[in-house]
């Protein structure tokens, strides 16, 4: 029982259900009724999602595995609820599973999932400790999701959902730049090159609010387009004046409680703009 609950915990279950689920996010942007044409396509895009965040999860840990020990004892690997070599079979064999569905869908689906772990090995493995570079490589698998449950239910990629995860791509750049400014000690202390340790919390606040607001130049563009509904425009306006505020109060007070708090709003704000997507497309 503890060695199922060891694999489980390599897993992280939450965040891969949250993947698999921006997955089927992609899909319903793309197509309102892909829930009743494609729920094939709409499950295996759900496991596809979920197995390969679960393979990066389980990398991530393999690789700090070292510096687990000394910082989280706790973790699978370092207590032994998990062996090192277990944890990359269990690597190889979660891919596996993801890309068999990721066929399974379609073969531009495989391609979109190769390119998807590339990137989350990436940043596993290297893309961590480069600062600005990482920070893209984290945006990228937070953006892909989206665009993969476009390719599984339409074959390609619809204008509203690029522009989606464009901006989530853009806010969540800000979002890691953010976070980079509050843990600035200790990423100084472990060599990681964030834009805080390499030119100081007041220019990575700039830079992060800068990406903020890039994101919140996008959001009329699908209006414009009569890419969606008039139940678009409120919560993306409130979305909007909170991205904006929020790179204010970054900018005036780059601190490490503010950054916190800015970070924390940003999620908010970001599940506010996807009810804004949805709204627009159903309403």
């Amino acid at each position: 029982m503890g060695r199922i609950k060891g694999f489980l915990r390599l897993m992280r279950p939450v965040n891969c259900a949250m993947m698999g689920f921006g997955v089927i996010v992609g899909a319903v942007l793309a197509n309102p009724l892909s829930y009743g044409l494609a729920l094939r396509n709409l499950l295996y895009g759900f496991v596809t999602g979920f197995a390969l965040t679960a393979a990066s999860m389980a990398l991530n840990d393999y690789y700090d595995r070292t510096i687990d020990a000394i910082n989280e004892p706790s973790r699978p690997i370092p207590s032994g609820m998990v062996s090192a070599r277990e944890a990359l079979v269990f690597v190889l064999v979660l891919s596996l599973v993801g890309f068999i569905f990721a066929y399974l869908t379609s073969a531009l689906c495989l391609t979109v999932a190769i390119i998807a772990w590339i990137i989350l090995v990436a940043y596993v493995t290297i893309g961590k400790r480069t600062g600005l570079p990482g920070n893209f490589l984290v945006s990228a698998c937070v953006a892909i999701p989206f665009i993969y449950g476009s390719v599984a239910v339409i074959g390609q990629v619809q204008l509203n959902v690029l522009l989606f995860a464009s901006m989530a791509f853009l806010s969540n750049t800000g979002r890691e730049v953010t976070k980079g400014i509050v843990d600035v000690k200790g990423d100084r202390a472990q060599g990681v090159r964030t834009l805080a340790v390499s030119y100081g919390e007041r220019n990575a606040a700039v830079v992060a609010a800068v990406f903020y607001l890039s994101a919140v130049f996008l959001t009329p563009i699908p209006w414009v387009l009569r890419l969606v509904s008039f139940w678009f425009v409120p919560p993306v306006l409130v979305t909007d004046l909170g991205l904006a505020l929020s790179s204010f109060f970054l900018v005036k007070d780059y601190s490490r409680e503010n950054a916190r708090r800015i970070k924390n709003l940003v999620l908010l704000w970001f599940i506010l703009a996807l009810l804004a997507y949805v709204l627009g497309v159903f309403g």
